[in-house]
């Protein structure tokens, strides 16, 4: 990651770290975590569950903050200016709104940028053909199973044309053969956009299409770069 301006620069945290709770029940999330992330690369997160993959998403989005430490989106602004636009973030459990179709979930982001409803919309139908839901557009997220539903949140995630995406196990509820394409949806448009992508996976397989892969064991992240095998 060497030789990048800090304009280059998505995210970049300096010994962050995050606990939940208080005196003895405390819980130590992260634990002195200090990297950056410049733009167009592809970083997976592996751990196992509970090791703070999520919850460092979660700082690196803004959504959380540091008990300790700083988090800063240099390329991108201030965490005020994070979203909608720069950043994206596709969770791991349901996010899309029930009251909005699935068209109307993906197309959200543009609309509360201010474009117009029928470029927004325009928009949202190509990301939702990109992770073949066209057959689901006009139905409402209760009409539609969990995978799709996961993909329908990658769609609202490219949706805004970010420059950095964060990802939540993204095929955590897809079969394999769906996962294997999803994941070659994400990637192409990733490429061609420019964005930096983050993903948080059990999946080694997912791991093994990022740029680098990063560990995170009990709070601790491991940012030695493991190159991976594309």
């Amino acid at each position: 990651m060497g030789g990048s301006s800090m304009d280059d620069l998505v995210v970049v945290a300096q010994d962050v770290r995050r606990v939940y709770g208080v005196g003895g029940r405390s819980v130590v999330a992260v634990e002195g975590a200090t990297f950056s992330v410049p733009t167009g690369r592809r970083i997976a997160i592996v751990g196992p569950s509970g090791s703070g993959k999520s919850t460092l998403l979660h700082l690196m989005a803004g959504i959380d903050l540091p008990t300790s430490g700083v988090m800063s989106w240099p390329a991108l602004g201030g965490r005020d200016a994070l979203r909608p636009g720069p950043l994206a973030v596709a969770f791991q459990g349901p996010s899309l709104l029930p009251a909005l179709t699935v068209t109307e979930n993906v197309a959200l982001p543009l609309l509360l940028e201010g474009h117009d409803e029928m470029s927004a919309l325009a928009a949202a139908a190509t990301c939702l053909d990109l992770f073949d839901l066209g057959e689901v557009a006009d139905k409402l997220p209760e009409e539609i199973s969990g995978g799709q539903s996961q993909r329908a949140g990658l769609a609202r995630a490219l949706v805004s044309g970010p420059r950095l995406v964060l990802v939540d196990e993204p095929t955590g509820q897809l079969d394999r053969e769906t996962a294997a394409r999803t994941m070659l949806a994400l990637l192409d448009a990733i490429v061609a956009s420019g964005a930096a992508l983050v993903v948080a996976t059990h999946d080694l397989e997912v791991a093994d299409r990022m740029d680098a892969s990063w560990r995170m064991d009990s709070g601790d992240l491991l940012t030695e770069v493991t190159r991976c095998s594309a």
